[in-house]
């Protein structure tokens, strides 16, 4: 074997980390769904206008129509980290570990808009369990927006960081030869 052939990397796997938030937050979804069920009354308001409830559904409809999208998101990143880790065996494989990175982001940036469904699930829980909105869903969705926002900029930040760092490793490395 020749000493460039035993530093190609093995071919990249699947690990549950790169969908660790969006399992936490279906799991916690459904433990917030168990936790409320026999404190919500049979007809439960999901709709508000101008702070008062205007639309009702029954308590497992309105389960049912939380949980499910919820479910859905984080089979999608599962779905997607497991297609890209089988499709990365096909090609050739680099020392850098970005791509593993980023097939981490990847996966749990669906963390993001589960995060919104379940606010919006406890939201309603809370109204119609205690007569309290808890903030309104409008404000959350930016502040989960933001912080999703800082996050990937600090990511590419990283990325551009280290891309320049090889490129100017090159030029030094090519200037000497």
């Amino acid at each position: 074997m020749t000493p460039e052939y035993r530093s190609i990397p093995k071919k990249m796997l699947f690990r549950l980390r790169y969908l660790v938030l969006p399992l936490a937050i279906f799991l916690l979804s459904l433990t917030l769904a168990a936790y409320f069920y026999h404190l919500l009354p049979t007809k439960v308001a999901y709709h508000f206008k101008d702070g008062l409830p205007d639309k009702w559904l029954s308590r497992g409809a309105l389960i049912t129509l939380m949980l499910v999208p919820q479910f859905l998101l984080a089979l999608f990143a599962g779905a997607i980290t497991w297609g890209i880790t089988k499709l990365s065996a096909r090609f050739q494989q680099t020392k850098s570990r970005w791509a593993e990175n980023l097939l981490l982001l990847m996966g749990n940036m669906v963390a993001l808009p589960q995060t919104i469904l379940g606010f919006a699930m406890l939201d309603i829980f809370s109204y119609n369990s205690y007569q309290v909105h808890l903030l309104p869903l409008w404000v959350f969705a930016l502040i989960v927006m933001g912080l999703g926002g800082v996050i990937l900029g600090v990511y590419f930040a990283f990325a551009i960081r280290q891309v320049w760092r090889m490129s100017q490793g090159k030029i030094h490395k090519t200037i000497k030869e």
